[in-house]
């Protein structure tokens, strides 16, 4: 049925338990992250910066 194959959004990603653990262990210390400790957060978590 073509009328269902909308055109896909880019796939929501789905973090681990522990990343998530570690983000929200990280934003309850601090709120708002610099660009270089997001950076380096991410790549901690194997995640690119804008996730």
């Amino acid at each position: 049925d073509p009328s269902r194959q909308r055109k896909r959004k880019k796939p929501r990603v789905l973090f681990s338990q522990s990343q998530v653990f570690e983000l929200e262990r990280r934003f309850k210390q601090q709120k708002y992250l610099s660009a270089p400790e997001r950076d380096h957060l991410a790549s901690m978590l194997k995640l690119t910066s804008t996730q």
